[in-house]
């Protein structure tokens, strides 16, 4: 298996997502959001690779993940919200997402904000 990842234009995305993954002929594509900041572009990198990884060997459906993902209507990330398919999957990739920008010296809320920022402007 390879695990593939490109770093796009926010307005690329699929759906309104810093992160996102699917499966392509057993390989993981993973596509983040440019942040305009290479830490943080690898942070995100880092989270999506854990999490895609970990759903695909518990054998959580990208394609349920992708449904709760595009009718999720709550505040905060779909990962967290009560009934997500992925919540443990989720929650143990940005423990480590964490402390990586801890290691790489990354404001954590700074990296929310510019997240937040960029979702708000997708416009589609």
């Amino acid at each position: 298996m390879i695990i593939e990842s490109k770093v796009i234009p926010h307005k690329e995305q699929r759906y309104n997502t810093v992160g996102d993954y699917m499966e392509q002929e057993g390989n993981i594509q993973i596509k983040v959001s440019d942040l305009g900041n290479s830490d943080m572009n690898f942070l995100l990198t880092i989270h999506e690779a854990i999490e895609s990884y970990l759903c695909k060997k518990r054998g959580i459906s990208f394609a349920a993940i992708d449904e709760f993902d595009k009718n999720y209507k709550g505040s905060g990330e779909p990962g967290n919200a009560p009934g997500s398919p992925y919540d443990q999957e989720h929650l143990f990739a940005e423990i480590v997402e964490r402390w990586v920008a801890m290691e790489l010296g990354v404001d954590w809320q700074e990296y929310e904000n510019k997240i937040k920022k960029v979702s708000e402007e997708y416009g589609r």
